[in-house]
């Protein structure tokens, strides 16, 4: 499958903002994962495909994504909601501002505050490289974006989001592993990686 870049991204969801301005429609999506890291962060330079809750026409907006999967030639479920399972009851969004809603309609685009995404990212934690993963190497880049620097604050910013019972162990270790990368990284890189 061809991985969909920033833009291919952002082109696609103009085309769905076009036809629910057409239709008078007011729609709410929230975008995760690999997709909020290439458009609202510049971290990732493509992904598979694009994680999405939507909020109002849900129907509507299926439809709309596969107009434009067959018309870009991209897979039926590049828009897709398979991440509401790690999706936190105390989200932190923040509203993309290349969009414009008007009363007549239009998308209303959200993207995760970036200690909220690594919290999301940590949970999710699989391996580097399966399933086409990043999530380690994102959570590494998210760690900068938040200004997290150790294992306790990490731990802290996870458990503001998701309760401390829903975090398994692994994902705890693999916390503890990722930010004593971190921290060495940035130790060995004094300017770049200092934080403010």
């Amino acid at each position: 499958m061809a991985l969909l870049e920033k833009e291919d991204i952002l082109r696609g969801l103009q085309k769905i903002n076009a036809r629910a301005k057409e239709a008078g429609m007011i729609i709410d999506i929230s975008i995760y994962g690999g997709a909020a890291l290439a458009i609202a962060f510049d971290i990732r330079r493509a992904t598979r495909d694009v994680d999405a809750v939507v909020r109002g026409a849900p129907d509507f907006l299926r439809k709309a994504a596969a107009e434009v999967a067959a018309s870009e030639g991209w897979p039926e479920n590049w828009l897709n909601d398979g991440v509401k399972g790690f999706t936190s009851a105390h989200e932190k969004m923040r509203l993309m501002e290349h969009f414009s809603v008007s009363d007549s309609g239009g998308l209303r685009i959200y993207t995760p505050a970036p200690e909220y995404l690594f919290a999301m990212k940590c949970m999710a934690m699989r391996p580097e490289g399966i399933e086409g993963s990043h999530d380690i190497s994102d959570i590494e880049a998210l760690a900068d974006i938040a200004h997290i620097g150790d294992v306790e604050t990490a731990l802290a910013v996870v458990e503001s989001f998701y309760p401390a019972s829903r975090i398994p162990p692994k994902v705890r270790f693999g916390i503890e592993e990722i930010m004593v990368r971190v921290a060495k990284r940035r130790e060995s890189e004094p300017d770049s990686g200092r934080l403010p």
